[in-house]
């Protein structure tokens, strides 16, 4: 069995998906409608980050939430100019710093293989970066058949509509979550996931079973029972990301009609964003088919 680490890693490079201690009984949508008196209404929206292109579908109430807003917010600004470099300079290490320092010599053949088999490129071209993009290559790697990206799709549309895209949070807020945990125990969390491949490739065609159900309680569920109640890494993966955002939400409709654009799981729970959103005096109602 992966250990928990590992799990939290798979959720949140995939999708970034988000669980809390206490279920609550929510209408089974991704979409969800946010009123207040001082703000304009807006739409929070339920992604996968990656899911299989077969089960791609972005539902008429979801279009006609988002040509309704004004501005699109996901997780991070992806359009951002400086993105790409900003990206670049979280995911390496220290200079003079290589991953080969951080396991022996059979560890680094394994993920040398690893890497060779499934993309054609070994580890010379991942030895000096951070072992959370590494992560994503393997986990992409071992997905069959093409994926497909929420995020990328509404970033598209808002460019065909005009729309301006924002980010609720940095890039080096993200990578700081992964930054929190010794690059040893990340690597051996990520060894360990290629001795089980099995097992996080169940976990992802699960979770986009779930996440295609729309039953996000359901999602919280299988999660809180897959991560046996780990209160440190929730509050660290998830749930002090999900408070962060309240204010940044507040702040966006306050100015414009807006639509968020965040993984589903981030939805549920009692330190779920719908709850956390009504705790701050807002009307959140679902947006049924």
């Amino acid at each position: 069995m992966m250990n928990r680490l590992v799990k939290s890693i798979v959720i949140t490079v995939l999708s970034f998906f988000s669980v809390t201690m206490i279920a609550q009984e929510n209408d089974k949508t991704n979409l969800w409608k946010i009123e207040g008196d001082e703000i304009k209404t807006s739409y929070l929206f339920g992604t996968m980050h990656l899911i299989p292109e077969k089960d791609f579908i972005l539902k008429d109430k979801v279009k006609t939430a988002f040509d309704s807003s004004e501005l699109l917010v996901l997780e991070l600004d992806m359009s951002h100019p400086e993105f790409m470099e900003d990206m670049m300079a979280q995911a390496y290490l220290e200079p003079g710093t290589e991953l080969k320092s951080f396991m022996d010599d059979s560890e680094y053949e394994l993920l040398d293989n690893f890497l060779k088999e499934k993309t054609g490129i070994g580890m010379q071209m991942y030895n000096t970066m951070k072992p959370f993009m590494l992560m994503s290559v393997v986990l992409m790697a071992s997905v069959d058949g093409p994926l497909a990206s929420f995020e990328m799709t509404l970033m598209q549309m808002a460019k065909e509509s005009d729309k301006q895209i924002k980010g609720l949070e940095t890039i080096a807020t993200q990578v700081g979550v992964f930054d929190a945990t010794p690059y040893e125990r990340q690597l051996d969390d990520l060894l360990d996931m290629i001795k089980n491949l099995d097992e996080s490739t169940a976990l992802f065609n699960t979770m986009a079973q779930l996440y295609i159900s729309e039953d996000i309680d359901a999602l919280y569920g299988y999660m809180d029972d897959y991560m046996n109640g780990d209160l440190e890494m929730m509050a660290r993966f998830l749930d002090e990301r999900n408070n962060n955002w309240i204010p940044e939400i507040s702040k966006f409709s306050k100015e414009f009609s807006t639509f968020y654009g965040v993984g589903a799981a981030h939805l549920a729970g009692v330190q779920g964003v719908i709850n956390l959103l009504r705790k701050a005096g807002y009307t959140v109602t679902p947006v049924m088919d």
